[in-house]
């Protein structure tokens, strides 16, 4: 298992951020929000940064959800209507921008997930085409500056487009020992699979400072940002609402917004 010091520096032995990704449009970004591992928060740092992108850097800003649970689509979407055609852009059967809608954020586009994304990872398979997603966002880059993917979890087909595609990979790590080799992991497949892989970010989250298990974690990676567990974080599910929408002075809203900062500047250094 990889840990403390030496998963750092695996984790970051992938970040190549001097190499450009040259058929992008420069005032596109997508930064995808991944983890190998369920239950780490991804919808919730997918929501919020969302909302940081789209209400404290006013960027035009697109949440794609590709995770067939549809999490961020239930949260934000002003479109209950299940249409079973989140699969059918990737076939081109569907026209990519007939899907997106307003969300209930203003500023934020949606791509909503739906039951259709099970079937996702077997489709590309089939397509043999590794750039779909990519070349598909780089079509909206005249109509966005931003681009949040929330992934589904796992090394599948799905999340090698999300790989392929995304300029900054953001993921959440609960600050357990299960959490941090599944962290250790993506950054070893990353590094070998070589070529030119976006950078990642790992970003502690649901931390719970009272536990001498997540203080050692902390201790052991300072520079990793942290959001911390709070009861705001909750009633995002009972509001629908990003935390910045509700409870922008809360902790959490404020290591969001921090983060997004953080995001802003990382990818300003591309």
């Amino acid at each position: 298992m990889v840990a403390g010091p030496a998963l750092f520096r695996l984790a970051f032995a992938a970040r190549c951020p001097s190499l450009p990704r040259m058929a992008k449009d420069r005032t596109l970004a997508t930064i995808a929000v991944y983890s190998l591992k369920g239950g780490v928060g991804k919808t919730t740092f997918a929501i919020n940064l969302a909302w940081a992108s789209a209400s404290i850097s006013k960027r035009r800003t697109l949440l794609w959800d590709l995770d067939p649970q549809a999490a961020s689509s239930w949260l934000i979407s002003t479109d209950q209507t299940s249409r079973d055609a989140a699969q059918a852009i990737f076939s081109k059967d569907v026209e990519v921008r007939k899907l997106i809608q307003p969300s209930t954020v203003p500023g934020l586009d949606l791509i909503a997930a739906d039951t259709s994304l099970r079937g996702l990872d077997h489709l590309f398979r089939e397509m043999d085409k590794k750039k779909r997603l990519a070349r598909l966002i780089d079509s909206l880059g005249k109509d966005y500056d931003r681009i949040i993917l929330d992934c589904p979890p796992g090394l599948t087909e799905t999340s090698e487009q999300v790989l392929r595609a995304a300029d900054l990979i953001v993921i959440p790590v609960i600050p357990s020992p299960l959490s941090q080799r599944a962290m250790g992991e993506v950054a070893r497949y990353l590094v070998q699979r070589g070529g030119s892989p976006a950078p990642i970010l790992p970003v502690y989250s649901m931390v719970d400072r009272r536990r001498s298990l997540h203080r050692k974690a902390l201790d052991d990676q300072p520079g990793w940002p942290a959001i911390p567990m709070a009861s705001a974080i909750e009633q995002m599910t009972v509001r629908r609402k990003p935390l910045g929408a509700f409870a922008s002075t809360s902790p959490p809203a404020r290591e969001f917004a921090a983060l997004w900062t953080r995001i802003e500047r990382q990818l300003g250094d591309r």
